[in-house]
């Protein structure tokens, strides 16, 4: 288990990028003392709603794959990847890979709003202590 979080990772299909900016607007309290790194078309969303965020490409460009190294080096504490499991997406193999990569180094992965917001809740209650 993780006991301390420093950077979190964000990323969002196209139809869960409004979703992603409302999510992470309603916990700026728990994401104002941490880095974040995102994907390119996300993390520009992010910064549109005054988010300090560290842009990689986007996903289909190599940005899950630049993430995932992230995760295996040990310097991503949290993922947050709002998928669209309805669209089709090119780079799917990315996704699985980064998704195969947050179980093999046990990395939290939250993947719709409402496992986000249980992520969030046990991270708030990590930095209290």
């Amino acid at each position: 288990m993780h006991t301390e979080f420093k950077k979190v990772a964000m990323i969002a299909h196209d139809g869960k990028k409004a979703d992603m900016v409302g999510f992470f607007k309603d916990h700026m309290d728990v994401l104002e003392n941490m880095a974040i790194v995102a994907t390119g078309t996300t993390g520009s969303h992010l910064q549109k709603a005054g988010l300090d965020v560290d842009c990689k490409l986007s996903g289909p460009k190599g940005g899950d794959a630049q993430i995932a190294a992230l995760v295996a080096e040990g310097d991503v504490d949290a993922v947050f990847f709002f998928r669209d499991p309805l669209g089709k997406h090119p780079h799917e193999p990315d996704v699985q890979m980064l998704m195969r990569v947050c179980d093999l180094y046990d990395v939290p992965l939250a993947t719709n709003p409402s496992s986000g917001g249980l992520l969030m809740m046990g991270i708030r209650d990590i930095l209290k202590k």
